[in-house]
C-alpha cells in the first residue's frame, strides 16, 4: 500500500508541475529561481560553518 501511495504522490506533483509550466512559464521561473537561491544559500552557509570549524571555531 505505501508503495502505491508514494507512485500516485509522485504523479501527482509531476502532473502540478507540469500544469503550473503550462498554464504559467514566468511564474514557474520564478519559482526555480528560488529554489536554486535557496539551494545556494544553504550550500554558502554550510561553506561558512565548515571553515569556522576548521578553523577551531574562533
Amino acid at each position: 500500500m505505501a508503495v502505491n501511495s508514494k507512485k500516485i504522490a509522485v504523479y501527482v506533483l509531476v502532473v502540478f508541475v507540469l500544469y503550473v509550466i503550462i498554464t504559467d512559464p514566468a511564474k514557474a521561473a520564478d519559482y526555480v529561481q528560488i529554489g536554486f537561491q535557496g539551494i545556494s544559500d544553504a550550500a554558502g552557509a554550510v561553506g561558512d560553518f565548515m571553515t569556522w570549524a576548521a578553523n577551531g571555531g574562533e
